[in-house]
């Protein structure tokens, strides 16, 4: 029988496969324009993707692809590869390297194996069911805050927490010790290093979270969605991570007053 970790030299294959179609188009002084077919951000993330997909189909053809560029192969198998090739499109164009390599593996629709891959700063979190989540080789963990007045906070931007689930959020945030804005996956990278300690979103769709449950569980934290519900493939995209199970408690009573 497979598990998780029989599949991580493949996920590291590919994060290399992806880094290397990438780094050459970023900062090319091309990057300024997200819509157009052949900007670099559309030839970079595509290309990264078709390499990631070349590999599984020649060394995993039975497993799943879901690709946010290429949509989905077999994605009822048992194991299904969750592709990501840039997570942070803006920070791309505009030359901020914070943009990240996803790479995710579900088994039977739960997340079991992530990569978080910055190629600019060659940072490469993983995560594998039942393995401490390491950074470039080296375990890390988050941090210990358990106050909520204390709690660092971070989100992508406010543009997509509107209505009530804001106002919520507000709530929430007004309760913390500061909110910084910003990042994308970089974001959960960090907080399972200990950099922040709360990470809320609003309308993530499967790509951009399978890769980071496995990174932030493995480093000791909590991630599930807005009602405490473990995330799987068939979650909405509201998400709720927190350092550790007593702060995720503290934030989770505020989101769901």
């Amino acid at each position: 029988m497979s598990h998780a970790a029989d599949f991580l030299p493949t996920a590291l294959r590919l994060a290399n496969a992806a880094r290397s179609v990438i780094l050459p188009y970023y900062r090319s002084g091309l990057a300024i324009d997200d819509k157009a077919d052949a900007s670099p951000v559309t030839l970079a993330d595509r290309g990264a993707e078709q390499a990631m997909r070349a590999i599984l189909n020649a060394e995993l053809p039975e497993h799943g692809i879901i690709g946010e560029e290429f949509g989905n192969e077999r994605d009822t198998a048992e194991w299904v590869w969750v592709l990501d090739p840039v997570d942070g499109t803006k920070s791309f164009i505009v030359g901020r390297p914070t943009f990240c390599t996803l790479i995710g593996l579900l088994h039977y629709g739960k997340p079991v194996l992530g990569i978080i891959d910055q190629p600019v700063l060659a940072e490469r979190w993983v995560g594998v069911s039942g393995q401490s989540t390491t950074l470039n080789g080296v375990p890390v963990s988050t941090a210990e805050t358990k106050d909520l007045a204390k709690a660092r906070l971070g989100s992508t931007g406010p543009q997509y927490l509107t209505g009530t689930v804001g106002e919520r959020f507000n709530a929430l945030a007004a309760s913390c010790r500061f909110t910084v804005w910003g990042g994308d996956a970089y974001l959960y990278a960090l907080l399972a290093q200990g950099g922040y300690d709360l990470v809320v979103e609003s309308g993530l769709k499967l790509h951009d979270f399978a890769a980071l449950v496995p990174v932030v569980q493995g480093a000791g934290g909590l991630m599930t969605d807005w009602q405490g519900e473990p995330l799987t493939q068939a979650s909405a995209g509201q998400v709720l991570v927190a350092a550790n199970a007593s702060l995720h408690a503290a934030a989770k009573a505020v989101l769901t007053a």
